[in-house]
This record gives structure tokens, sequence and C-alpha cells, in this order.
């Protein structure tokens, strides 16, 4: 059971290897000998529709849900489980706070008692960020890669990637108007792939 959150984790599922077979704001789906398999991610646009790919997985039990979660790598999902253990962070909270691309940021904030950078985050309030603070000091390496390298979805229009990028925002727990809010900003940056546009958004909503 991870901290009070009524959440069972069960590792009943270590990892897929597979072919990505659709993409959604808050997850994708890896078609593994023809099954297909629905895990909820942090940054869905970092995969690609049919590339061949492999996605490690934690196996979620609520009372009445069960939900897979995928992750690039062990060390994200290592990241995912300590951040479960948290008294008041649930699968939701904890996946925005990975969708962050400033892990190096996400761990100084930890270790310098930063209550600020951590209520940045949908779900997080002066509470939580504290009780983060407190159960998680000395247990986030603050050199951790957590992400894959990008790969540009060029073939998307640039309205398209960025529409994809803001529902992807929105999934992770960020409201409508503060998704709105950044909007402008992130159409100025003609960026060239989704996962970048999201990344960009994930800056400016997480800011000091």
């Amino acid at each position: 059971m991870a901290g009070s959150t009524g959440v069972m984790e069960d590792n009943m599922y270590e990892f897929f290897r597979g072919q990505v077979a659709a993409i959604a704001p808050d997850c994708v789906v890896i078609d593994v000998n023809g099954v297909g398999y629905r895990l909820l991610v942090a940054n869905p646009y970092s995969f690609h529709v049919g590339e061949d790919t492999l996605v490690y997985a934690q196996l979620i039990i609520r009372e009445n849900e069960q939900s897979l979660y995928g992750f690039n790598d062990q060390e994200q999902k290592r990241l995912f489980n300590l951040l479960l253990s948290v008294t008041g962070i649930g699968p939701k909270s904890a996946l925005a706070i990975l969708a962050n691309v400033d892990t190096q940021g996400l761990a100084q904030a930890i270790s310098a008692n930063d209550v600020a950078f951590l209520t940045r985050f949908p779900g997080i309030g002066k509470k939580t960020a504290a009780q983060i603070i407190l159960d998680l000091q000395g247990k986030i390496d603050q050199h951790l890669d957590l992400f894959t390298p990008e790969v540009a979805d060029s073939a998307a229009p640039a309205s398209a990637k960025l529409a994809d990028a803001l529902a992807a925002l929105t999934a992770l727990g960020f409201t409508e108007r503060e998704v709105k809010k950044i909007e402008p900003k992130l159409v100025k940056e003609q960026l060239d792939d989704t996962d970048a546009y999201l990344r960009a958004g994930l800056k400016l909503l997480t800011k000091h």
C-alpha cells in the first residue's frame, strides 16, 4: 500500500516490448503480439505510432479500478514508486511530477526544502509538498536521467503538435485556464514536435 491513497502496487508486469499502436494525451497503447496494452504515461508524445519500444510497467490496483502505468526506463519507474510512497501522492500527481523535464531541479527542490517549487505541480498543496520533502530527502539522485532522447514528429503540422501538447498538459492535471494562459507563449516558440511543446509548457507552468 502506498501512503494513505488507497492505492495498491502490484509488480505483476515488469515491462512490455512491442509496437506503439496508438497515442492519446494521457496514454499509449502497446501492441504485444496482437494484444493491446493501455499504459498511462507521463509524456505520451515521447513515443511514436509504429515504432518498436520497450516500456517498463507498474500495475496499480484500486477498489474499482486496475490501471497500468508506463515508464521510459527503470529509474523513472523507481521515482514513480518513491512518489507513491509519500502520503497524499496519487498516481496522477506522480505522473505530473515525472513529466517535468527539470529532474535536477526537482531533486534540488527537495534537498533545499523548496515547497514553492513543488506546489507548482497539479494536486500538490503545501502540506503534500512538505511531506514529499520529509519523505524523499536523500532518496533521489540529483543526476537522474529519466527521459529518452526526443524524436521529432515533423510530419504533423505545428498547430496539431501544439494542440496535442496542450491536451497532454490538461491530462496531467493542469487546469484549462492555466494551459490557455501559456498557449500564446508556446505559439511563439515554433517548436519541432509535440514532445518539445509539452516540455516547454511544463517549464512555463512549473517555473518560479
